[in-house]
């Protein structure tokens, strides 16, 4: 992952959580425990997800979105997904979520999702078609976030 990536990641710290369902069809679940780990990957807490830790138990391919909302642009990470439910890398993992300000992650946290990111992708909104610039999306977004303008 560039900088850029891991910037985005960690200042957006939520992130949209793709898995695959038993019968195939996807499952789509947020996730704001969302981080980069290191170089190649990134890390999630599991606080209230069973189906999402189903499905990658049966299948740990993953798709990660992250998109910054006011300037409409993100990142597309996909990838394979170990699960840590104990030992060494599991508590150390705990520890650092309890450090990052999940003061109760011992309690909460039932499963340590470690994604390995072998593919990142740019996601950007066809909005950037007429505006020009990313200030000028973040301007128009804050606009109608404060409710000053609407959204098309």
């Amino acid at each position: 992952m560039t900088d850029e990536m891991k910037r985005v990641v960690e200042r957006q710290r939520l992130g949209f959580i793709a898995t695959v369902c038993p019968d195939g069809t996807p499952n789509l679940s947020p996730k704001g425990t969302l981080s980069v780990l290191d170089d190649d990957h990134l890390v999630f807490a599991d606080l209230r997800s069973p189906g999402t830790i189903e499905n990658l138990r049966l299948n740990p391919a993953i798709e990660v979105n992250v998109v910054d909302p006011f300037v409409r642009k993100g990142f597309r990470f996909k990838g394979q997904a170990e699960l840590l439910d104990a030992g060494e890398d599991y508590d150390r993992l705990v520890e650092l979520f309890a450090r990052g300000g999940l003061s109760d992650a011992p309690r909460r946290i039932r499963t340590i999702v470690v994604v390995r990111v072998d593919q990142a992708r740019p996601l950007i909104s066809p909005g950037y078609d007429t505006e020009t610039d990313e200030e000028a999306m973040r301007e128009r977004w804050t606009r109608y976030y404060l409710g000053d303008e609407p959204a098309v």
